[in-house]
């Protein structure tokens, strides 16, 4: 039986030994770690809303109204007001019926999945989806198809050869939005168009969109008008809303059966009241017209680095070595670019990832962009 220092040394080898590296200083555009000030372009803080005052204030606020935690799960007697209005706010924002909120959008995932399907059914997922897409389907007992990335023609096939051998089967499509490692949108009006084609339930995880797409920022089904087409929006509190947590919008019948059946939200303890009364807050300024500036802001932040339509730009080198010794250079310039490796990503894409936010300063962002062509 391997020992542990044996499979560190290993992946040490390969160069996928990660460690932590805390921070010396808050979360924002600019930190400190091991004594150095750099430019972060690590986070998901997309709208520069971790530090945000009135957030900050709400989370204060909270506590003081509502305490530090909420003492049981939600089933027990955890649910507390302002869960209920988080909840209430993020189904009005995502023209849904309802909407739940966990821990996290990866317990989001766990819970959703397992509870909407089971052996008897299937779960078709693109290549490229999360890990916690990935975990959850494999989690659920449900017979996992995958389809090359955002290939239609494929997933079509899938989808009819499903549907002509198991008629009664339930058949759950789930994607992303915006792909966390690639920055790119997947067709989403086709993803729509053939699940409903082939009777099937549509899974998006919007963790990237939210915040940064459509009119309100409620992602990119907001952006393409089909919100009340995608059974179940899934998404995070955790990158644009500057908080944590996850959330699942759908009707009210698919919420109350994960009220119901999701483990991941029946037996933990629920999220602290006060930081769902900041999450409210963090809601409210996003689909507001400060939010509306702070999107045209990032748009431009990203402009000065890239076309890309999402503050995600990867920059792919390969191997593991080039991607760290990329990333160390470019620390030692005074700037955070992580490098993202198996199995974050496939092996031999190993890459750097630079995450825009509408808090960097345009100089921030020119000087990345040369020091980046300086590595190259």
């Amino acid at each position: 039986m391997p020992q542990p220092a044996e499979e560190l040394r290993k992946l040490q080898t390969e160069g996928l030994l990660r460690s932590l590296q805390p921070l010396d200083s808050p979360a924002g555009p600019r930190v400190t770690r091991s004594g150095r000030d750099l430019w972060n372009f690590a986070s998901n803080d997309y709208l520069g809303l971790a530090r945000h005052p009135e957030i900050e204030a709400a989370l204060i606020e909270g506590v003081r109204r509502f305490g530090a935690g909420s003492a049981a799960s939600r089933l027990v007697c955890g649910s507390l007001p302002p869960h209920r209005l988080l909840e209430d706010a993020l189904a009005e924002a995502k023209l849904s019926d309802a909407a739940l909120v966990f821990s996290s959008g990866f317990a989001s995932s766990l819970g959703l999945i397992p509870a909407v399907v089971g052996k008897a059914d299937f779960v078709v997922l693109d290549k490229l989806s999360h890990a916690c897409l990935v975990d959850a389907a494999r989690l659920s007992g449900a017979t996992l198809r995958v389809f090359p990335h955002n290939d239609m023609r494929k997933l079509e096939r899938l989808l009819a050869s499903i549907r002509a051998k198991e008629p009664r089967a339930r058949i759950l499509v789930a994607t992303e939005s915006v792909f966390s490692m690639d920055g790119d949108l997947c067709p989403l009006r086709e993803i729509v168009s053939l699940s409903e084609t082939h009777g099937a339930l549509l899974l998006l995880d919007e963790a990237h969109g939210f915040g940064v797409l459509g009119a309100h920022g409620m992602g990119l089904a907001e952006k393409e008008s089909l919100q009340q087409r995608v059974t179940f929006q899934m998404g995070t509190l955790s990158k644009a809303a500057g908080l944590s947590g996850g959330y699942v919008a759908a009707s009210r019948e698919w919420i109350d059966l994960l009220v119901n059946r999701a483990r991941s939200f029946i037996y933990s303890t629920a999220p602290p009241p006060a930081l769902a009364h900041a999450a409210a807050t963090a809601l409210e300024i996003i689909r507001s017209g400060e939010g509306r500036s702070l999107r045209a802001k990032l748009r431009e932040n990203i402009s000065r680095i890239s076309d890309s339509h999402t503050p995600i730009i990867p920059r792919i080198l390969g191997s593991n070595e080039a991607a760290l010794s990329a990333s160390a250079a470019l620390a030692d310039a005074g700037f955070m670019v992580p490098a993202i490796r198996f199995p974050t990503v496939p092996r031999g894409t190993a890459r750097l990832r630079v995450s825009i936010s509408a808090a960097h300063p345009p100089e921030a962002i020119t000087a990345l962009k040369a020091a980046m062509s300086a590595i190259s």
